[in-house]
């Protein structure tokens, strides 16, 4: 692997980079240091964060908007959050002002109909993201991109080309988004933004990793993909790389193996790239003394030698006693939530298996378009289904389904204008939540394990399931039909029906996420109904110096989330190695005694 020091991706950078990577890797805080460090050598920076549930505001300690705000005490550096509601609510704006001045207030408010779906928030963000690359963003020398995870991301990332593909030549409309001249005028941008990603002396991408099997593979995969959508220049970044310094400590030797075996069994396609290794920091990623120090390795400690005492800590069940309490009520839909990366996938696994090892049928699935259940659960298992909701055979499957019950009263031309309409990128959208509520009706009868994609991703098919929800209730009320009709989100509104289970690490970052996710759901009249916390150390147990000041701060996170954001709260210690296959997962959430 041809390693680099870190400072050479400061010496000679694109203008344009991105940082990409599983959830809960540390593209954040790696892309905040850059871009400090950007700012700090006299470059004009301007910081973006693409992610629907950004925490950048947290990091740089700083309210930020969806316009370029400076950072205070950091000349030279300025960040924003591209805010999806508000990017929609500019492009409805624009939309409508494509219309003739004449319209009625019916066709207006056809148009706003057609404009209200998640769908339109997404390519509305995207246009914001697509302007930076055309020429929005030219007082700055560098425009640095915190993004959500890998799955987004790649959508994002291949949005370019999906919607220059599908404009070139249409001349009718996108009907999920109304008018086609509302695409159709920002055509150049798109091409232009197309460009500068394709470009290797405009556009980095560096792939942030952990040294972990499963952070490894989603950046093998990424890479892959990204390569495929032209997005060739990329540098991997190793992320936390720990070195134990207690050679007695058996946790820290075997959490350094671990991360040693990880790097050396990484994937030839990714190996071969030019690499950065960041070692593991016993502080926060928070405040700009932090970040700042994370690019600096004779940096030990954050700057000020703030020292924490260690809270007491409490007695808290674990995960077998969630899943006990979970089994008594016979059958539902389990939701896994949370930021990328703290570990939803093994906390779903896990639940799922444990209810199977309880004597129950479980039907275990995700909604993460980066997720593959299949290198966590790798052997099957009696009483247990495992799939995916694939966006790729559910759009498939979608088109399908319409053009043989719509198309088939249609002639040869109409059933080709259709076909034509059904190739918008926003088809997936429609495919996926279709696919999303099949799986939800399920839990009527049996129990149904959802692992669902990092919380941003997560919130825009919460979006979609409040969407269709109005639209039902309108059509009924509508209809006059006494008859009342059950939405998804009237069963994820069912505490009876719908158990929601927050995950999270005892991190500052990922604590402030989820807390901001059960406000989200909270405010859709969604209450979660445990909170676990993974990978703990304090529960591991160990006496490495390193290690035991980040027990320190992890104490003082499992003490904010009990009793003050939890209403039950469970912890999970530390592994050794990823719980990987039916024994492991089985020792995870074994019956309690």
């Amino acid at each position: 692997m041809p390693e680099k020091p870190i400072v050479a991706l400061l010496t000679s950078p694109t203008r344009f980079l991105f940082f990409t990577g599983k959830g809960g890797v540390g593209k954040t805080s790696l892309s905040c240091a850059v871009a400090l460090a950007l700012a700090d050598a006299g470059k004009r920076v301007l910081l973006v964060s693409t992610d629907p549930a950004s925490n950048l505001d947290e990091m740089l300690e700083v309210t930020l908007s969806d316009s370029p705000r400076p950072v205070p005490g950091v000349a030279n550096l300025l960040a924003l959050n591209i805010d999806p509601e508000t990017a929609a609510d500019a492009y409805r704006s624009r939309v409508l002002a494509q219309l003739p001045a004449n319209s009625s207030a019916q066709e207006r408010n056809g148009v706003i109909e057609q404009l209200s779906g998640a769908c339109t928030t997404e390519i509305a963000a995207f246009d914001e993201f697509a302007g930076l690359l055309a020429g929005d963003a030219a007082g700055y020398d560098h425009v640095v991109f915190d993004t959500a995870p890998t799955g987004h991301t790649l959508r994002l990332l291949s949005l370019p080309k999906a919607w220059s593909g599908f404009l070139e030549g249409n001349d009718r409309g996108a009907s999920c988004l109304g008018p086609h001249s509302g695409l159709k005028m920002q055509e150049h941008r798109f091409n232009e933004a197309l460009e500068a990603l394709s470009n290797p002396g405009q556009t980095t991408v560096i792939l942030v990793t952990r040294p972990e099997p499963s952070a490894i593979r989603e950046a093998a995969r990424t890479s892959g993909e990204l390569r495929e959508l032209g997005l060739s220049n990329q540098l991997l970044a190793i992320n936390g790389v720990f070195t134990a310094a207690d050679r007695a400590d058996a946790v820290a030797l075997s959490l350094e193996r671990a991360g040693s075996e990880a790097i050396r069994e990484m994937p030839q396609e990714l190996a071969s790239l030019p690499s950065l290794r960041i070692p593991l920091r016993a502080f926060d990623m928070v405040g700009l003394p932090a970040l700042r120090a994370l690019l600096r390795p004779d940096e030990g400690e954050k700057p000020g030698g703030d020292t924490i005492a260690t809270l007491p800590q409490p007695d808290l069940p674990g995960l077998p006693a969630l899943i006990d309490e979970l089994s008594g009520r016979g059958k539902g839909l389990i939701m896994v939530m949370g930021k990328g990366g703290v570990g939803k996938t093994t906390v779903a696994a896990a639940i799922a298996v444990g209810l199977v090892r309880r004597g129950h049928g479980v039907h275990l699935s995700t909604t993460d378009p980066a997720a593959h259940l299949a290198t966590t659960v790798t052997d099957g298992m009696p009483g247990l289904r495992v799939d995916r909701i694939d966006p790729k055979a559910e759009t498939r499957n979608y088109i399908d389904k319409i053009m043989a019950t719509r198309g088939a009263h249609l002639d040869e031309q109409g059933r080709a204008l259709l076909l034509e309409d059904l190739q918008s990128p926003c088809t997936e959208e429609v495919a996926v939540f279709h696919a999303f509520s099949k799986t939800v009706a399920e839990a009527r009868a049996a129990y149904v394990v959802l692992d669902t994609a990092p919380t941003g991703h997560t919130l825009l098919l919460m979006d979609a399931t409040g969407a269709y929800h109005r639209q039902m209730t309108r059509d009924v009320a509508a209809s006059g039909s006494p008859a009342r009709a059950v939405t998804p989100l009237m069963r994820l509104q069912d505490p009876d029906y719908t158990q929601i289970i927050l995950v999270t690490l005892p991190e500052t970052t990922p604590v402030s996420e989820a807390a901001a996710l059960q406000d989200d759901l909270r405010r859709a009249d969604i209450e979660p109904y445990a909170w676990v916390v993974n990978r703990s150390l304090a529960a591991a147990g160990t006496n490495d110096p390193l290690l035991v000041k980040r027990i320190e701060r992890e104490s003082v996170q499992i003490a904010r989330i009990q009793p003050g954001l939890a209403r039950r709260l469970f912890l999970i210690g530390l592994q050794g190695t990823s719980p990987v296959g039916l024994r492991a997962l089985e020792r995870l959430g074994a019956e309690s005694t």
